[in-house]
C-alpha cells in the first residue's frame, strides 16, 4: 500500500510517525537502560516474527466463523442437537481437548491482586482527569458517598439541598456507626456510644460517656494511628484484609456535631485500576494515542499531574502519597495511597498507522505492549514518585482473544518483550478477558497457556453477548436483549468461569473478576444487588467510578470472598453444553409489533446516544441516557451488542432497512433533545445525510453482519477519521 512517509521517521524496515518518535527517545526511554536505538530494532524483529502468525489466528477465526455459519445454514428449521453441535465445533477445532488438572504458578504478584478482595475501576487512559480520580480512589470517604447519593433516602427531612442538611449528617453518622458495630465490634456495648478514642499499650480504647472503657472485640483488627496517642487524628483497622480509617477532629461541621469528634470514615475502596487503551477509549491516530501513552508514562513515573481552572484559581492534581501510621509496636505503618494500577492494551485485530514495517500497517497490540512496558520500566526499577508495584510485576490485560491458541501467541510476545526490554521472566504479567466464546468455552486450556504469567479472568456480559449473537448470526433470531441476561449459556459462562479460575489455583494468587454495574446515579440498587458478584465467588467487580467504589468496598466486608470460594470449590461442574446454547426466539412465540418496535428503538436510542459521542467528539466513554432518560455508562462492548441485536433481527426478517432507519431518525431526534445543554454537540437531526455520527450509527447496523467477530472499531475508527478532518 503506498502510505505518505514525509510525517515518519526511518528505522531499518519500519517507518514511525515524529511524534511518536520523539516521545519514546526523550520522554520514555531515557533511565530505562533500553536505547532508543534498540528499541526501535526490537520492534521491527518482533514485527517480522509475530506479524504474518497474528494475521493467521485473524484468518483462522474468519475460517471458524464461516463453517459455523453453514453448518447453522445446513440445520435452520430443524431441532437443534446440542451433541451433533458440540461433536462438530470439536471437528472444525473451534473446541479443543480439555487439559489435564493444574495449578498456576505465578510468582511475584503484588497483594492487591493476589490477596486483598476489593472493587476495580476501568477508566479510558485518554482522559488525565478521569486517570488521577482513579488512581487516588484507593482511599474514600464513607461520609461524601453516603451524603451524596441516593443510598440515603430523601424523604424524613434528609433531602439534599445546596447547604448542609444536618438531618441528612445525621443518617450519616449512623451509618457510619452501624459499619464499625459489624466489622468492628466493641468487647462490649456500640461505637454509637463512644466519646473518645484513644491509644493505650499499643491497643485501641474507647471511652463511653459514664467514663467506662473497653477495647475492639478482636484487638488484632488495630493497625495503627496518626497523631497523639491520646488524641490521635486517625486510627487504621482492618477487616477481610481491608482497612478502614476512622478520622477526628472539630474542624469541619460534621465534626463538631458528633460526640467523639469523628469527622469522617475513609474506607479502602478501588483496590486496583484498569487503565484502559481499549473499549473506553477513542484513539484512532497518533495524535490520541500519544495521550494515552503519555498519561500512562505519567502513572509509571508518579507524575502525572493535570491543571485544573476553579474559581479564578489554579488547582494541581496530582497523585496521592502512600498513607503513614504509627504501628502497634511504634514503627512507622505505610499504606498504599493509590490504587494498583494494570494497563489493558487494544485486541490484536487493530492495526495502526503509528508505525509502518515494509510500508504496511502493524497490530497496534504490539506496538502498545512494547510502549506501556517500556514506560512501566520507570516504575518496576524503582525510579517512581509514586511506586505502583512493589514485586517489579507490570500488569497488562489482553482483550477479545480468541482461546488457547491465541492466549499462548500473547505469552510469546510477552516472553520476547522481556527480553528486548531487558526485564526478568514473567515481570510482565497477564490478565485474560473473558469475553469471547471461544475462550469461555475454552477457558482451562487458555488459563494454562499462560500459566506462569496470569493474574486476571473476568466476565464481560456486553462483550461476549455481542461475541455470542454474531457467532450464532445463521442460526436464527436472537431473543430481547433483555431476556439474554436469563439465558442459559450466560448464567453457565458465569459460574463456569469462576469455577475453572478455581480449579486452575487462582485462589490467592490472582484476580476472578464480574462486570460493570452500568447506572452511576443508582448506588441504592447497586448496594442491593452487586454482593451478587462476590456470592458468586468473584473477589473483584467493576464500577463506574470512586464513589461506586467506596460503597461496593462495603461488600468485601460483609462477605468473607475466601470463604465463598473454598464453598464454590465442591461445586458441581458446569457442562460446556450449557455454555454453547443458543438463545434463539422459540418458533411458537410470536412477537407483537409493539415489543419489535420497542425492542429496535431502544437499541437504536443506546446506539446514537454513544455513537454521536464517540465519532463526534471522540468521547470513548461516558454517561449515555437511555430511551427512559437513566444515565448508563456506555463503551465499545455496550456498542457491539446492541449493533449485533439489530443486525441479527434484520437478517432473518423480524424488521427491515427501512424500519431501521425510521426507527434511527426516530432516535435522533431524543438523542439531540438529551444533549441540547452540551455546546460541544452537533445534532445529528439537522442533517441526517450529512452527519458523520448518524451514519456511523447505520453502518454499525446495516453492515453489522459482514464486521469480524461483529467488532465495531473498523467503523468507528473510520468516521472518526472522517469526523476530525471536517473537524
Amino acid at each position: 500500500m503506498e502510505i505518505e512517509t514525509e510525517d515518519y521517521v526511518t528505522a531499518g524496515k519500519l517507518h514511525i510517525k515524529k511524534s511518536l518518535y520523539e516521545l519514546v527517545k526523550k520522554e520514555i526511554a531515557p533511565k530505562t537502560e533500553v536505547t532508543n536505538k534498540n528499541f526501535w530494532a526490537s520492534l521491527e524483529k518482533i514485527l517480522s516474527d509475530f506479524m504474518p502468525r497474528n494475521a493467521a489466528l485473524l484468518k483462522k477465526r474468519d475460517a471458524l466463523q464461516k463453517k459455523i455459519d453453514a453448518w447453522h445454514i445446513e440445520h435452520r428449521g430443524k431441532k437443534h442437537k446440542p451433541a451433533a453441535y458440540k461433536k462438530f465445533l470439536k471437528e472444525i477445532g473451534y473446541l479443543v481437548d480439555e487439559v489435564e488438572d493444574f495449578n498456576i504458578n505465578t510468582e511475584n504478584v503484588d497483594d492487591e491482586i493476589a490477596v486483598v478482595p476489593g472493587p476495580q475501576l476501568v477508566v479510558p487512559l485518554d482522559n488525565a482527569r478521569y486517570v488521577l480520580n482513579a488512581v487516588n480512589a484507593r482511599w474514600g470517604s464513607l461520609y461524601d458517598a453516603s451524603y451524596t447519593t441516593d443510598t440515603i433516602p430523601q424523604g424524613n427531612g434528609c433531602r439534599r439541598i445546596k447547604k448542609y442538611n444536618p438531618i441528612r449528617g445525621d443518617r450519616v453518622i449512623e451509618r457510619g456507626r452501624n459499619l464499625l458495630d459489624r466489622h468492628f465490634a466493641l468487647e462490649r456495648d456500640t461505637h454509637k456510644h463512644v466519646t473518645q478514642y484513644l491509644i493505650r499499650d499499643n491497643q485501641l480504647v474507647v471511652h463511653f460517656g459514664d467514663g467506662s472503657e473497653t477495647t475492639l472485640l478482636k484487638p488484632q483488627q488495630f493497625i495503627g494511628y496518626t497523631g497523639k496517642p491520646d488524641f490521635p487524628d486517625s486510627v487504621l483497622l482492618c477487616h477481610h484484609n481491608l482497612h478502614l480509617e476512622i478520622k477526628f477532629g472539630d474542624g469541619l461541621f460534621i465534626g463538631r456535631r458528633d460526640h467523639a469528634k469523628i469527622y469522617d470514615i475513609h474506607i479502602e475502596s478501588a483496590i486496583t485500576a484498569i487503565m484502559d487503551c481499549e473499549d473506553s477509549v477513542a484513539s484512532v491516530d497518533t495524535e490520541d494515542k500519544l495521550k494515552v501513552y503519555r498519561n500512562w508514562l505519567g502513572l509509571m513515573k508518579g507524575t502525572l499531574v493535570r491543571t485544573v481552572e476553579k474559581d479564578d484559581k489554579t488547582i494541581e492534581r496530582t497523585m496521592e502519597p502512600d498513607k503513614e501510621f504509627i504501628g502497634t509496636n511504634g514503627k512507622p505503618v505505610l499504606k498504599k495511597g493509590r490504587s494498583l494500577m494494570l494497563v489493558r492494551n487494544v485486541g490484536s485485530h487493530l492495526y495502526t498507522d503509528m508505525v509502518l514495517y515494509n510500508d504496511e500497517q502493524v497490530p497496534e497490540s504490539m506496538v502498545d505492549l512494547l510502549v506501556t512496558s517500556l514506560c512501566a520500566i520507570h516504575d518496576i526499577k524503582g525510579s517512581s514518585k509514586r511506586p505502583n508495584s512493589l514485586k517489579g510485576s507490570v500488569y497488562i490485560v489482553k482483550p477479545k482473544m480468541h482461546g488457547p491458541e491465541e492466549v499462548a501467541f500473547a505469552n510469546e510476545l510477552f516472553t520476547r518483550a522481556e527480553e528486548v526490554l531487558k526485564l526478568s521472566k514473567n515481570s510482565l504479567k497477564m490478565g485474560i478477558m473473558d469475553e469471547e466464546r471461544r475462550t469461555s468455552v475454552n477457558l482451562k486450556a487458555c488459563i494454562k497457556a499462560a500459566s506462569e504469567r496470569l493474574v486476571f479472568i473476568n466476565t464481560g456480559f456486553l462483550d461476549r453477548t455481542g461475541d455470542d449473537i454474531h457467532t450464532n448470526m445463521e442460526a436464527g433470531p436472537v431473543i430481547p436483549k433483555a431476556e439474554i441476561k436469563h439465558a442459559k449459556w450466560l448464567q453457565a459462562y458465569e459460574a463456569s468461569n469462576v469455577q475453572i479460575g478455581l480449579e486452575c489455583g487462582l485462589k490467592d494468587k490472582a484476580q476472578i473478576g464480574k462486570g460493570m454495574w452500568a447506572m452511576p446515579e443508582e448506588m441504592q440498587n447497586m448496594m442491593k444487588t452487586k454482593i451478587q458478584h462476590l456470592k458468586a465467588g468473584a473477589n473483584t467487580s467493576w464500577v463506574p467510578s470512586p464513589v461506586a467504589a467506596t460503597l461496593h468496598s462495603i461488600h468485601y466486608h460483609r462477605l468473607n470472598v475466601k470463604s465463598r470460594q473454598d464453598a464454590l470449590m465442591t461445586a458441581a461442574k458446569i457442562p460446556v453444553d450449557d455454555i454453547l446454547d443458543i438463545p434463539i426466539i422459540d418458533k411458537k412465540r410470536k412477537l407483537s409489533p409493539l415489543e419489535i418496535r420497542h425492542e429496535l428503538e431502544n437499541n437504536a436510542q443506546g446506539i446514537l446516544g454513544y455513537v454521536s459521542r464517540w465519532v463526534g467528539q471522540g468521547v470513548g466513554c461516558s454517561k449515555v441516557p437511555d430511551i427512559n432518560d437513566v444515565a448508563l455508562m456506555e463503551d465499545c462492548a455496550t456498542l457491539r451488542i446492541s449493533s449485533q441485536h439489530i443486525a441479527n433481527w434484520l437478517h432473518h426478517g423480524v424488521i427491515t432497512k427501512e424500519e431501521v432507519r425510521d426507527a434511527m431518525k426516530r432516535m435522533a431526534v431524543i438523542v439531540d433533545r438529551q444533549n441540547r445543554d452540551d455546546r460541544h454537540y452537533e445534532p445529528m437531526s439537522k442533517d441526517f445525510n450529512e452527519s458523520v455520527p448518524f451514519q456511523a450509527a447505520l453502518d454499525l447496523v446495516l453492515k453489522g453482519r459482514k464486521q469480524a467477530n461483529g467488532y465495531t472499531e473498523f467503523i468507528l475508527y473510520k468516521r472518526r477519521q472522517e469526523q476530525k478532518i471536517l473537524a
